[in-house]
């Protein structure tokens, strides 16, 4: 969404989706909404924000007074919660769809959702909108099954078998064969992983050892229910996780960035970017096979962004794991750091995002005082600098950051300096 010229946005927020785990996980997903505050740095004149969280009057300033544009030039419309329900009913169920609609009739508005889902496309549809980057909601309408197949585990090891990918060994089973893939793949390996076809951020996945299931298999997450599609994979011996961010353009495919996810038990907990030394040597393998997968996506009519995540085992090897067809995790963190630290074409920043609980909660104000304080604090002028991207996390403990620096060495400094400052345990 980087086009200068593009016509006004409407940023649809919409993380409670389909796409990334069934709306019955409706707990995950009301943990990942709480992120939608960041939609914010996204903002321009004229464009307006349906967010199912709330955004504090301290933290539109904040934001303001690092992208240049005033808080009154733009417009945030809060739904209130609604349950584990896509935002488009959630918009209908609070009466907000007039308000909705008044910015949707002005020329060239487009709706800009998180997750591309059949729900969101259906709300561009009724509002009259088209669907950014495509030219028609019909477009996007079209993208929907392969756009829903390739956000699967099972759907992604299918493709990336035929596009040429490295893959764990594995197997693609229902929750009644998971027991017994389990233990066949057990003979051959020490340990394997188990994940449910549609998740997101490690949940429900399951790491079990010959131990683990010298007795009943342990039990399964409730995720996709009692017939729901499952995928046992060899567990890899991780030294890095990496991912490759792209963009299918009417041009072609391109690469946005790539780095190394920072994991906990399989699950997402921060990013850095780029690759470090430890695992440059795979970019190109990476980048390659984002390329053929974005070929694949294009053939199928998908425009926009995706990601290609991969494991890195000690010898340095590369496995695929899967792909993310929609706006991700790091999506909106680059295109603020992009936005904040200069045009297309300059040297590109050293970045990461992260999350770390505080010893006592603070609230924005105190938090972004110890920063500046410690001038360790984004600064527009030198282009550096750490972002609390998140908004305060209710707790005030609970926070998510950006650092930006013009080499990695300086963001790990800054990130050192951050954690005493905010004195993060």
């Amino acid at each position: 969404m980087d086009e200068p010229d593009a016509g006004p946005l409407l940023l649809f927020a919409n993380f409670l989706s389909d796409l990334a785990v069934d709306l019955d996980e409706g707990g995950a997903l009301a943990r990942w909404a709480q992120q939608a505050p960041r939609k914010a740095w996204l903002l321009r004149t004229g464009d307006a924000l349906v967010t199912p969280g709330s955004l504090s009057d301290d933290f539109r300033r904040y934001v303001s007074g690092l992208t240049g544009i005033a808080p009154e030039r733009t417009t945030v419309i809060e739904v209130p919660p609604a349950g584990a329900v896509p935002l488009a009913r959630a918009v209908r169920e609070a009466g907000l769809t007039d308000r909705v609609a008044a910015h949707a009739r002005r020329p060239g508005t487009a709706l800009l959702p998180t997750a591309p889902d059949a729900s969101a496309v259906a709300f561009a549809r009724e509002l009259g909108l088209t669907v950014h980057p495509y030219a028609t909601a019909e477009e996007a309408a079209a993208a929907l099954p392969v756009t829903m197949l390739l956000n699967t585990k099972a759907g992604f090891r299918e493709a990336a078998a035929r596009l040429g990918m490295r893959l764990p060994e594995g197997r693609v089973c229902s929750r009644p064969e998971v027991d017994g893939a389990v233990r066949r793949l057990l003979e051959r390996h020490e340990r394997v992983v188990v994940k449910p076809d549609r998740s997101a951020g490690g949940h429900g996945m399951l790491f079990l050892s010959r131990r683990d299931v010298r007795g009943p298999c342990p039990a399964l997450a409730p995720v996709g229910g009692p017939r729901g599609t499952w995928v046992v994979e060899e567990h890899v011996a991780v030294a890095e996780s990496v991912s490759v961010q792209m963009e299918n353009t009417p041009s072609g495919t391109r690469v946005l960035f790539s780095g190394a996810m920072r994991t906990e038990h399989g699950s997402f907990t921060g990013y850095v970017s780029p690759l470090p030394p430890s695992c440059a040597h795979v970019a190109a393998e990476l980048e390659e096979w984002g390329r053929r997968l974005g070929r694949h996506l294009a053939a199928h009519g998908h425009l926009g962004p995706f990601g290609l995540d991969a494991l890195v085992d000690t010898a340095g090897v590369p496995y695929a794991g899967e792909s993310n067809v929609r706006r991700t995790a790091t999506t909106t963190p680059h295109a603020m750091v992009t936005r904040l630290t200069g045009p297309a074409g300059t040297a590109p920043p050293a970045w990461s995002v992260a999350k770390g609980r505080t010893r006592t909660a603070l609230g924005l104000t105190e938090a972004l005082a110890r920063l500046r304080e410690r001038r360790l604090a984004f600064d527009p002028a030198r282009g550096q600098g750490a972002v609390l991207y998140a908004d305060a996390p209710e707790d005030g403990r609970s926070w998510r950051y950006a650092v930006v620096a013009p080499h990695p060495d300086g963001v790990s400094e800054t990130e050192r300096g951050l954690v005493e400052a905010l004195e993060i345990e």
